[in-house]
Parts: C-alpha cells; structure tokens; sequence
C-alpha cells in the first residue's frame, strides 16, 4: 500500500540519521513499520533490512573518517553475528501477542538505563589493550543477542557500554559501534531472510531512505563530534516515552 510507503519512508530517513549520530534509529524506525499493521515479525525482519542498507553507508563513513579501532573491530564481529542470529532465532519463535509485551518492557528499562548512565561516558583511565577486546567483545554479543531478538536501541546501548565500561573515546566507540551494529543486522537478516519474513519492495526504498539519514548524520558527527550526540540521546529517550505511550493505549495491543 503506498500509504505504508508514505509512513515509513520519512521516520526511516529520521531514523538513519539519529543512528548514525548515537544510535537508537530503530526506536524511530521499528514503531513507523508497526504503525501500519503490517504483522510485527515482518516489521522487525524490513526494518532489519533497511537498517543494513543504512548502517554500510554509515560505517564506511567513519571507517574513511579514521573512527574505526580495527583491531578491536575484527574480535568484536564473530560475537555480534553470533549472538544476533541466536536473537532472531529466538524471536521467530515469539507469538506476536507475546512479543508486544515483551517490548512494553524492554523500552521503559532502556529509558531508564540512558537516563541514569547517559553522563557517565567519561573517561578515567583507559583500559590494557586485552582488557578492551574482551570486554568489547562480551558487549558485542551480549547486546547481539538483543539486537536479532528486538533492537531498537541498540546503537545508543553499545555506545553508553563502550565508553563507560570498555573506556573507549566516543568517536572510537561510535566507530565501533557502526561495525558491531552492521554485524548483527547482517545476520539477524540472514536470518529472517531464510524463513522469509522481509518484504523486499518496501525494504529496497525504506533503506534507500536511510541511507540518506545515516549518510547525513555521519557527516555531522564528524564535523560536530560530541556535540551531537547529547541532544540526540534526549531525542531518542524522549521517543522511548512516545512510543510506550502510544503501546499502553493502542487497542492493538489487547
């Protein structure tokens, strides 16, 4: 129907360039996909196609820009894609009903986590060069995992562990995080492809969109840096708070 074209579309152009920037593009584009009725399982399946398409742009973006810890990045990439497709294996498996209250939980404890830790990405003491591939690479599977199951999100959770735990800079970390976050799109879609849950005409021009967001918001984080992503972390809390909203009172749900 060109009136889902009409919907997602725009949100999903928002989307990309709130991920690229710090993350959580998925709390933008994820409600757009539901909002049309189409069932949720396909919903998450386009909008992990879209954001594929979005993220590459991305991340050769801060890889040409120097972002990208390589070393750390390579370690980083088997654990996302594994526990990304453990995710979207697990969630097949979830009914729909089962699945939307799942996210009614999910989302008010990721508004408090970026609320509550969003000022503690400063750094004291970086960590032993060992030290950050094993914790970075125990966060990439981790978060992963709740990347192929649900994801919204995940971009802003791999950035607040990455500088908080892991100790990384913000622009090593966010270039980081576009590598894992490509990762475990890329197989949590591999996944939903293979039981065939995409729907490619919607997903090919939702992600052309995207790209054009995420490509915008990379070109701004990297003339802007850190001044960015505060404002755009409150954004994205405050469409936790919208979406959560709208999930208690939507008739849909019950």
């Amino acid at each position: 129907m060109l009136s889902n074209y009409l919907i997602i579309c725009p949100l999903v152009f928002i989307a990309g360039f709130i991920d690229a920037v710090a993350g959580g593009g998925g709390l933008v584009s994820l409600p757009a996909y539901i909002f049309t009725g189409i069932p949720v399982h396909q919903c998450v399946a386009t909008n992990k196609m879209s954001a594929f398409m979005g993220t590459s742009v991305a991340t050769a973006k801060y890889a040409k820009s120097g972002f990208i810890p390589w070393k750390i990045a390579i370690t980083c990439i088997p654990c996302a894609l594994i526990g990304s497709a453990l995710g979207a294996k697990a969630a097949l498996m979830v009914p729909d009903r089962i699945f939307k209250i799942v996210l009614m939980i999910v989302i008010p404890l990721t508004g408090v986590y970026i609320l509550t830790d969003k000022n503690r990405a400063g750094i004291k003491e970086k960590l032993s060069l060992r030290s950050t591939i094993l914790i970075s690479m125990m966060i990439s599977f981790f978060i992963g995992i709740y990347d192929g199951f649900y994801g919204p999100g995940t971009g802003t959770f791999l950035i607040l562990l990455l500088t908080g735990i892991a100790r990384m800079e913000l622009t090593e970390a966010n270039g980081l995080t576009k590598v894992i976050n490509l990762s475990t799109n890329a197989s949590a879609l591999a996944v939903f492809l293979i039981n065939h849950q995409v729907l490619f005409p919607l997903g090919v021009i939702a992600g052309i969109f995207n790209i054009a967001g995420n490509y915008l918001g990379a070109s701004g984080f990297e003339k802007n840096g850190s001044k960015l992503v505060r404002p755009v972390m409150l954004l994205v809390l405050s469409i936790f708070l919208i979406k959560l909203f709208f999930e208690v009172f939507s008739e849909k749900l019950f």
